[in-house]
């Protein structure tokens, strides 16, 4: 599955699983990813929290036009600090309207123990097509 996001490319963020409602994320912890203190940044998880919440409302099939959308509203719920190993963030649409749509999110690590949560509101923007 080929993942055509400049930034979270850069992070070495693995998009495993895109279908119309859900979206997976895997990223193996470096070091460049870690705060001060030695955990996984704060950032970090908001943005995979972000992108998991987001694509899982925003599937194409390949050769579709790209739908793209924007985060209106974000929550996150930081519950356990990751220093090390793999982390996986899973997203699913809640609940979606005419340009609206509701996504939940968790974090977790390699063992499946929720790392962090998050639930958002995002709004689907216009189709592109997908070159």
């Amino acid at each position: 599955m080929h993942l055509s996001n400049p930034f979270l490319q850069s992070l070495g963020v693995e998009l495993v699983h895109w279908a119309v409602g859900e979206a997976e994320f895997h990223m193996p912890i470096e070091a460049r990813h870690l705060n001060r203190q030695g955990m996984l940044h704060g950032g970090l998880i908001a943005t995979l929290l972000d992108a998991a919440c987001g694509y899982a409302g925003l599937h194409s099939a390949d050769g579709e036009e790209e739908v793209h959308g924007v985060t209106v509203m974000l929550n996150i719920a930081y519950l356990k600090a990751a220093r090390s190993g793999r982390v996986i963030a899973r997203g699913r649409v809640s609940r979606s309207g005419r340009s609206l749509y509701f996504a939940e999110a968790s974090l977790m690590d390699d063992e499946g123990e929720v790392l962090a949560t998050a639930q958002g509101t995002f709004k689907q923007g216009d189709r592109r097509y997908a070159a």
